[in-house]
């Protein structure tokens, strides 16, 4: 925030108008409300892909908040184990290949491979081919808990469906 107040050596030096138009812009965004500049991002939902379940499919709701449970307490602890191998390796990617006392650092060439993007781009430029195709990645799968304060249309249509053929 402090950067924001401050400002720039470069303009110090510019010509009085473009100093004169700074302080005028910096007055006006002072006056209008900050929020009012900033656009709110909607959040975009993606298709549900192949291969869900048929309704009558649709595990009891225990089993998928017993899944549910399990899936946010598993990635808690992903993100447990994520920051402390990125606190081990802010020491260990810094110290050279040898043995210290019972671990040996070595590094070893990866085997991944990947595509050169910017070579592909240069290529297709060369040949008049246009922009590099792409496609998105898979959906990610989002998990959240929410309190229970109505039953959603799957319960409705389980109770019905159990009403019904029970009768």
């Amino acid at each position: 925030m402090l950067n924001l107040l401050m400002r720039n050596r470069v303009e110090r030096q510019t010509p009085a108008p473009r100093r004169f138009l700074s302080a005028v812009a910096d007055a006006v965004r002072s006056v209008v409300s900050p929020a009012s500049l900033m656009v709110e991002a909607q959040e975009i939902t993606a298709p549900d892909p192949a291969g869900l379940y048929a309704p009558e499919e649709i595990p009891a709701v225990e089993t998928i908040e017993a899944a549910a449970a399990e899936l946010d307490r598993a990635a808690e602890q992903a993100r447990r184990a994520d920051r402390g191998k990125r606190a081990a390796r802010k020491v260990l990617d810094r110290l050279p290949a040898g043995r210290y006392g019972a671990w040996t650092v070595s590094r070893t060439p990866s085997a991944r491979h990947t595509v050169d993007l910017v070579e592909v781009a240069r290529i297709f430029k060369a040949n008049g081919l246009g922009q590099v195709p792409m496609k998105r990645s898979a959906p990610s799968l989002k998990v959240e808990r929410t309190a229970v304060l109505e039953p959603s249309l799957y319960e409705v249509a389980r109770i019905d469906r159990e009403h019904f053929t029970a009768a």
